[in-house]
């Protein structure tokens, strides 16, 4: 019978350590690569585009000058900004409510019972089209039906709703809320598609409760549907809110902000600040404004799925 040498129970003794030492490094070690990409594609651009912001003019001049708050207070000071807010807010506040609307009437309906089979495959095929194309898809296609010579204004001039063809995009008038249907189109499936979902996760037990207790289809939805759905829709409000108010691409290829600003939304009057004037400082600060909003209303629903997280 031998012992052990010391040297070997050394070595014995320490591989358990240098296990729970890599154990320790492994998790940092897997979100390494994501951490680098954060760090690069936001964190740095962020700072770097909130250093632009505190200087007179960046890109252009050789030798920019530090001025502060100066480009804060000219553009919070500026009118055509606050024009563009007012756009953003219109187009934000229709949009949302009623792709949430929208939604919900057709998520109940392809939910229904009265509704099954191969009719309800066919009605979710149809329902989900506007979300398959993309913005600049979008953006062509309504282009073509609202033009002067396009099918809306054949279909209305033949049942005499207009004398005229309009021109919906190009006039003032009717411009902004053009490209507010247009957005709300091509984004109401986001919602109907959740909203099923929470809808078949509602147990059949709770309407057979509300039956038995004398409660109607709609007292059903406002004591039932919508409980159950309350978190969901908190959620999709919030994403759809921080998603629409950044819409740029869908505004650009209809109308670019025109016509004379009518359109113009806070994406376009800080792209247009930066590529149209050259004024990249400003543009920065547009664009670090825009930010610390969005960043009330992400914290809001962070808050938001804690709160749904923890009930």
């Amino acid at each position: 019978m031998t012992s052990s040498s010391p040297a070997a129970a050394i070595a014995t003794a320490t591989q358990p350590q240098r296990r729970s030492r890599r154990g320790r490094f492994e998790p940092y070690l897997l979100i390494a690569p994501t951490v680098l990409l954060v760090l690069g594609l936001m964190v740095v651009p962020i700072v770097i585009v909130i250093g632009y912001s505190l200087f007179d003019n960046v890109v252009t001049n050789q030798n920019p000058q530090f001025v502060g708050v100066a480009n804060y207070v000219a553009i919070l000071g500026n009118p055509a900004f606050w024009n563009a807010v007012g756009n953003t807010l219109i187009f934000t506040v229709i949009s949302v409510v009623i792709h949430l609307l929208i939604g919900i009437g057709f998520a109940l309906m392809l939910n229904s019972k009265l509704v099954h089979g191969l009719p309800r495959t066919i009605f979710r095929a149809i329902y989900i089209l506007p979300w398959i194309f993309t913005a600049s898809v979008v953006a062509v296609l309504w282009r073509l039906l609202l033009d002067p010579s396009g099918v809306i204004n054949y279909v209305l001039t033949t049942i005499g709703v207009l004398h005229q063809a309009v021109p919906w995009l190009a006039t003032p008038a009717t411009a902004l809320i053009s490209v507010t249907v247009i957005n709300i189109w091509s984004g109401y499936p986001f919602f109907m598609i959740s909203l099923l979902a929470g809808l078949q996760g509602v147990p059949s037990d709770l309407y057979e409760a509300a039956r038995v207790d004398g409660a109607g289809l709609v007292r059903q939805f406002f004591s039932v549907t919508l409980p159950a759905l309350r978190p969901i829709v908190y959620s999709m409000a919030l994403l759809d809110l921080l998603w629409t108010t950044q819409q740029f691409t869908l505004i650009w290829a209809t109308t670019g902000g025109g016509p004379i600003n009518h359109t113009e939304v806070v994406s376009t009057f800080t792209y247009k600040l930066a590529f149209n004037s050259y004024q990249f400082s400003m543009a920065s600060t547009s664009a670090v404004v825009i930010l610390v909003a969005s960043l009330f209303v992400a914290i809001f629903y962070v808050r938001q799925q804690k709160k749904a997280s923890q009930s």
